[in-house]
């Protein structure tokens, strides 16, 4: 059955063209037939019952460089009318307009399939989500009092300082056993961001790497292990970090066992968690994961096409639940 879906994103002239993993899944929905449009989220609307935005149809999308996409002219579509999927893949920052856009295709349900599911992704921002799996995760403080990290860094030793709803490895600060400049750093973020920040152990074991795994509707797809690029301990793609091929230690295995039933049951279809040193969570990914095209590039697969297949299944169930 073909499908009309739309593409809430980035804008789509800018993506990388060998390794997004939105254009991947454009890609795979072209490939099964179904027609494809993409808009941006500050066009969102509703008015009188009806969620619109202002989108255009998008073809011909190929790995061209420069070549990528043909467009049409934008045009306001009614997302429960004229649309039976929309993929909610804009990057964060998980804000309030991210909320805002979220809470308004929810209203959606029932009517079109809209992935990850918007309500569940609220519920679930990656860095609290994670809390539900707390005994797998390293030593967290989650706090903006100063005396709190003080006492975590006492404990041990040198500790990396995040903001909770960052992403791409954004403002991700390391502070040495010593403390040095701790007290400026948390000076800086607290005045930047209102809510608490997420503090964690320094985990040497970062420097073998930080696993990406891809699950979709619950179950393992892939992985990909990111290495830090030179003179950093970040290992996201978007810092300079490089892949690798992989495998899922016994641990790893565990913590996507523990999950995964979770994960299908409130319709995070894509979701992607990172782990260090095969034992570490660190984060669960849900509002615009990525890493399927390296992971597929490295193990032959197709996680793109998984997903499509996931997305299919759930949206012959809502129509057929609906009828």
């Amino acid at each position: 059955m073909s499908l009309k879906v739309a593409v809430q994103m980035d804008p789509l002239e800018t993506v990388n063209i060998a390794g997004d993993s939105s254009f991947a899944l454009m890609l795979a929905a072209q490939e099964r037939g179904h027609s494809l449009w993409e808009y941006d989220v500050r066009t969102l609307s509703w008015q009188d019952g009806a969620i619109c935005a202002w989108a255009r149809p998008v073809s011909h999308v190929q790995r061209v460089k420069g070549d990528h996409f043909r467009a049409g002219e934008r045009q306001k579509i009614d997302l429960a009318e004229d649309i039976d999927v929309v993929l909610m893949r804009q990057d964060p920052p998980f804000d309030l307009g991210y909320i805002s856009a979220a809470l308004l295709l929810d209203r959606l349900k029932g009517t079109t399939l809209v992935s990850n599911d918007p309500r569940e992704v609220i519920n679930a921002p990656e860095k609290m989500y994670v809390l539900d799996y707390a005994r797998f995760m390293p030593p967290t403080l989650i706090t903006r009092v100063l005396e709190d990290v003080r006492a975590f860094q006492r404990e041990h030793g040198a500790v990396v300082v995040k903001p909770l709803h960052g992403n791409g490895g954004k403002a991700i600060f390391r502070v040495d056993a010593d403390g040095t400049n701790l007290s400026a750093l948390f000076e800086v973020f607290n005045q930047t961001w209102p809510e608490p920040h997420m503090v964690q152990p320094f985990l040497p074991e970062v420097a073998k790497g930080d696993k990406r795994i891809v699950l979709v509707d619950g179950e393992v797809a892939g992985a990909i292990n990111r290495r830090p690029g030179a003179g950093e301990f970040r290992s996201n793609l978007a810092q300079g970090g490089s892949a690798e091929a992989t495998t899922l230690t016994p641990r790893e295995r565990e913590i996507c066992e523990a999950m995964g039933p979770d994960l299908k049951r409130r319709g995070l279809t894509f979701v992607g968690i990172d782990v260090i040193g095969g034992e570490w969570l660190t984060e669960i990914n849900v509002t615009s994961p990525t890493g399927i095209v390296a992971i597929d590039g490295f193990n032959g697969t197709d996680t793109a096409g998984m997903i499509w297949d996931a997305l299919e299944r759930r949206h012959a169930a809502m129509i057929g639940g609906a009828t």
